[in-house]
C-alpha cells in the first residue's frame, strides 16, 4: 500500500509538471498562476500545494526533470580520470542537439524559458538560476577543457574562459535562432556544423591568451 501511494504521488507531480510546461508555455511564466496549473492537470489548488511551495518552485522542478539525465553525462565528462576528454564532449554536444531537434518536450522547455519567462521582479529568483546553471556549466566546461590541455588534446596557451564563453553563445545563439524561426532549418545538421567548426577553432588555438 505504501508503494503504491508513493508511485501515485509522483505520478500526480509528473501530471502537474506536464500541465505547468503546456500553461507557461501557452501564457509565459509570469501571467500563469497556480489555479491555472491546477486547473489544466485536473486537480486541485491543494493537491499542487502538496508537492509545490509557489509557481517557482513548480518552475525549478520542471527544468530539473528535463535537466537531470544530461547532468548526469556532464559529470561523466568533466571527471578529471576521463581519458578522452574533447572526444566525449563532442559526443555529449551532438547528443545534445539531437535532444532538442528530436525531443518536443524539450524543445518546449527551451522555448518557455528563452521566450515565455520574462525578466521581472516577480521572476528575479528565476533569473538568478539561469545566471547559476550558466556559472556550474562554464565551470563544468572548463574543467574539460583543462583536462584536454592536460592530456595534449588542445594548445597549452588556450585561453579556456573565452573558449567556454564562445561555445555558450554559439549553441544559445543557435537554440535561439531556431526557436525565432520557428524551426524553419535543420537544427540537428546546423547543430553539428556549428559543433565541428568550434573543435576546429579550438585544435588551431582558438581564443590564445597572447594574442592581445
Amino acid at each position: 500500500m505504501a508503494r503504491r501511494t508513493k508511485e501515485d504521488a509522483q505520478k500526480t507531480r509528473e501530471q502537474l509538471l506536464d500541465a505547468a510546461e503546456t500553461v507557461f508555455h501557452r501564457k509565459g511564466v509570469s501571467k500563469t498562476s497556480l489555479n491555472d496549473i491546477a486547473e489544466e492537470a485536473g486537480l486541485t489548488r491543494g493537491a499542487l500545494y502538496w508537492h509545490f511551495k509557489n509557481k517557482h518552485d513548480v518552475f525549478e522542478a520542471m527544468l530539473e526533470r528535463m535537466d537531470l539525465p544530461l547532468e548526469i553525462l556532464h559529470q561523466a565528462i568533466a571527471a578529471p580520470e576521463q581519458e578522452d576528454p574533447l572526444g566525449e564532449m563532442r559526443k555529449f554536444l551532438y547528443y545534445l542537439m539531437s535532444e532538442i531537434a528530436n525531443d518536443p518536450k524539450r524543445r518546449r522547455v527551451y522555448e518557455i524559458v528563452l521566450q515565455k519567462c520574462e525578466l521581472s521582479e516577480e521572476n528575479a529568483s528565476l533569473a538568478e538560476r539561469h545566471r547559476q546553471g550558466f556559472v556550474t556549466a562554464s565551470e563544468r566546461m572548463s574543467r574539460i577543457l583543462n583536462n584536454a590541455i592536460h592530456r595534449q588534446q588542445l594548445p597549452a596557451d588556450l585561453d579556456v574562459e573565452r573558449a567556454v564563453l564562445f561555445l555558450h553563445v554559439q549553441i544559445t545563439g543557435l537554440i535561439y535562432m531556431w526557436l525565432l524561426r520557428q524551426g524553419d532549418f535543420d537544427f540537428e545538421t546546423e547543430g553539428r556544423r556549428v559543433i565541428d567548426t568550434y573543435f576546429c577553432i579550438l585544435h588551431r588555438g582558438f581564443g590564445e591568451k597572447n594574442d592581445g
